[in-house]
């Protein structure tokens, strides 16, 4: 049986490369894609790549194009993991629309034209595609309009690939995290905590049901969750959106 072969887009970052570290320790080819040319060459000096490039996602061209890059690289495609994204922040009534567009295109059309792109090879081998959303997906923050729709759209984009290809043994399931401990969220605190990012990462904790015991998820957490929904053993979880988030989605 062929080795099978994993495409992570956002590979660069902190939860894209735990998952990139998962897959490889369980002996998968891993394939990967960022934005950041130097953050994938870190990645590279941990993790063997089959295959890297940087991409802009946003566009379906250069998705056909990478999808066909990795096909040559590897022959075949098991997985997709939809891990690239970008948070902004701020009111609707002065959010921009450069930002806008970029939340919407790297949080969601990136992972509508890659996974179209996936699709024929995917078929092929009753793979799976694992979209990254958020708690953000699942409830409202107030300033937070643009990345909460875009979650929530990619978790009803997931639901409708899972209905489209459930009769080729193709899964297509959701992962929601809540706030993970990466480089993404001291950007996202240094950016817009005023000047103190400490505070603002406690405020975040401070929704959390936990209390005082409340943490940031590591990324380890999320990647081994990702990495079971891609297993044999998953096969009846398809159309599925699985919160990791300490309970942070369920309610007050």
């Amino acid at each position: 049986m062929s080795t099978p072969v994993i495409l992570i887009t956002g590979a660069a970052g902190g939860l894209g490369s735990a998952i990139a570290k998962r897959f490889s320790q369980s002996r998968w080819r891993v394939t990967a894609t960022d934005v950041d040319k130097a953050g994938l060459h870190a990645l590279n000096a941990l993790v063997p790549l089959d295959f890297s490039a940087t991409t802009d996602l946003r566009s379906a061209a250069n998705c056909q194009e990478l999808i066909a890059e990795v096909m040559v690289a590897t022959g075949r495609l098991d997985a997709v993991i939809n891990a690239a994204g970008v948070w902004r922040e701020g009111p609707v009534e002065r959010f921009g629309e450069e930002d806008f567009d970029l939340v919407m295109g790297v949080n969601l059309k990136a992972a509508f034209y890659i996974s179209q792109a996936a699709i024929p090879h995917l078929r092929e081998n009753r793979g799976c595609i694992v979209n990254i959303a958020s708690d953000a997906g699942r409830r409202a923050y107030r300033g937070s309009a643009a990345y909460c729709a875009s979650k929530a759209a990619l978790v009803m984009l997931s639901k409708t690939l899972a209905l489209e290809l459930a009769e080729h043994g193709v899964r297509v399931n959701t992962v929601s995290p809540g706030d993970i401990a990466t480089p993404m969220l001291d950007y996202q605190a240094e950016r817009y905590g005023k000047g103190n990012p400490s505070a603002y990462k406690r405020a975040l904790l401070r929704d959390y049901p936990q209390g005082r015991e409340a943490r940031f998820l590591r990324p380890e957490e999320v990647a081994e969750l990702v990495w079971y929904l891609c297993q044999p053993q998953a096969e009846a979880i398809t159309g599925a959106d699985l919160a990791i988030d300490f309970g942070l989605s369920a309610g007050k």
